[in-house]
Formats: C-alpha cells, structure tokens, sequence
C-alpha cells in the first residue's frame, strides 16, 4: 500500500506537464494553419499604426498629433522596413535619414 501512494503522488506532480503539452497540440492544431494569415494582418494592423502616428511628420493633418509624438521614439526601430513595406524607396521624412 505504501508504494501505491507513491506512484499516485509521481502521477499527480505529471498533471501539469501532462495538460501543458496538450494546450500545446491543441493551440497547433487550431492556430497552425492560420498562422501566416495571422501574422500578415497583425504585420498590416502595425503598418496602419505607424501611419497614423507618422501621419502627422508626412504631412497628414492629425488632431490627435499632440498624443501620439510620444510613440514616436518607439516606431524608428522598425521605421527602415516599414517605408520600404509601403513602397517608398528613400526615407519620407526629413529629420529620419535610414537608407
């Protein structure tokens, strides 16, 4: 009887390993397949993004300009592969020279 409490004990501490690995097909199963379809809308929601807060810097009258400078700083990262993305060979704006 001894020994049995053991193993229920080793199999109990399995649980969570056990039900990680599931989440974990099932999220591959459901999320595979869309998986580029999902990662090119978030890529187009983020372009959409760093054009409304540039909008302003490209001419883009934006009432909301005052609030979304701030963001600014955050967006150069990625600014190179975002006006390449959107067709435009040399950098739009005048004080951001990447290329």
């Amino acid at each position: 009887m001894a020994g049995s409490g053991g193993a229920l004990r080793r199999w109990g501490q399995q649980i969570p390993h056990r039900l990680s690995g599931l989440r974990a097909g099932l999220l591959e199963y459901y999320v595979g397949p869309y998986r580029q379809t999902l990662a090119r809308e978030q890529r187009d929601e983020d372009d959409y993004f760093t054009m409304l807060v540039l909008g302003e810097a490209l001419g883009v009258p934006d009432p909301a300009a005052y609030y979304t400078v701030e963001l600014m700083p955050a967006l150069l990262e990625d600014f190179h592969a975002w006006h390449r993305r959107m067709g435009m060979g040399r950098s739009p704006l005048e004080h951001v020279s990447c290329c």
